[in-house]
């Protein structure tokens, strides 16, 4: 795949919250618990706050390049309040692996942080009230790199509403991180032949990465 030129997105149009511990420090994996606490307190969603049996904050890397990032956690991710640990997540480990990475190198997290009812997308006042905490996250690890898996993260993160079949192939920028959308590995397991497509966005990203991959 041609490596495409960035493409620049603009930051979030409504007021975003200050973070409440500054980015860039050492003990990024403490700022990110202090993050971790107010996420389980929050309300702001009074659906989703009344549903959901735990939160689910992040996992992974705290000061990782890459973060991988979904749309919102599954009955699976409910239960065990860690992202991607579903069918779905079992995926993504082997798409990682196949990277030459494992979990624990890069970091997961998804839009919302809690379970929208029958898995439904995340409604846009939800996403907007669960912003704070992703902006909050994104500066304290400071990525080099974000993939958005599937239409929901990419739409919400990049604030454009065009389809990922359409946004494969290049590198956007948020802020100073560059983004590569692809499709969500929930898809692949309803469209197996799209796992050729998502693999050729991973050799993509990380070519970029200057991550070297082994022969097949």
């Amino acid at each position: 795949m041609e490596e495409s030129p960035v493409q620049s997105v603009s930051e979030p149009s409504g007021a975003v919250a200050e973070p409440v511990v500054a980015p860039g420090s050492n003990n990024a994996a403490a700022e990110l618990d202090v993050i971790r606490q107010r996420v389980a307190g929050c309300t702001r969603c009074a659906e989703l706050a009344s549903t959901r049996t735990q939160t689910v904050f992040g996992t992974g890397n705290p000061q990782a390049r890459l973060v991988m990032l979904g749309e919102a956690p599954g009955a699976d991710e409910d239960r065990q309040g860690e992202p991607f640990v579903g069918r779905a997540g079992q995926l993504l480990t082997k798409i990682l692996e196949a990277c030459t990475l494992q979990r624990e190198d890069v970091y997961i997290l998804n839009i919302l942080k809690c379970r929208p009812p029958g898995n439904r997308n995340p409604l846009p006042d939800e996403a907007a009230n669960c912003r704070e905490y992703l902006d909050a996250q994104l500066a304290i690890i400071q990525p080099e790199y974000i993939c958005c898996m599937g239409a929901v993260a990419a739409r919400n993160l990049l604030e454009v509403d065009t389809s990922i079949g359409k946004m494969r192939g290049k590198f956007y920028r948020y802020n100073d991180i560059k983004v590569l959308c692809t499709y969500h590995p929930a898809y692949l397991l309803r469209n197996p032949s799209a796992k050729r497509q998502v693999w050729e966005d991973m050799q993509f990203l990380m070519a970029e990465m200057g991550i070297e991959l082994p022969e097949k």
